[in-house]
């Protein structure tokens, strides 16, 4: 099983909107085939508390223009590292600190990437 067109469209849109706050290091993967509880995930960073929480408001924001409504939103109150769920994708905005020392992108290596728009990894560099 892949992410359904859904969650890749969902993926996009999140992924885009974090590119528009200037979030770094935007990727998207397909969890799908080693999750049952959500088909993507989209990780991005930010240098500091004040970006991670301006990257998370634009991406709520645009995802309820989507149609997703968030399920949880999660690391709010330190800016650190936000996980916002969507059920279907699951985006962590992460500090970037926390970022080098979780290395998300380790754990999930064996998962397929998503590939987002040109647009969106040029601005996310």
């Amino acid at each position: 099983m892949t992410a359904t067109d859904y969650a890749r469209d969902l993926a996009i849109v999140t992924a885009r909107a974090a590119a528009d706050k200037l979030a770094h290091d935007i990727v998207a993967f397909d969890v799908s085939e080693q999750l049952a509880i959500t088909d993507a995930f989209v990780l991005c960073s930010a240098p500091n508390d004040r970006q991670v929480r301006s990257i998370v408001d634009e991406v709520e924001d645009r995802a309820r223009e989507f149609g997703a409504k968030p399920i949880r939103r999660e690391g709010e109150r330190d800016g650190r590292w936000v996980l916002i769920d969507f059920g279907d994708v699951v985006v962590h905005v992460q500090h970037e600190e926390e970022r080098q020392f979780y290395a998300l992108e380790r754990l999930w290596r064996d998962c397929p990437a998503l590939e987002l728009p040109a647009d969106v990894v040029s601005a996310g560099r």
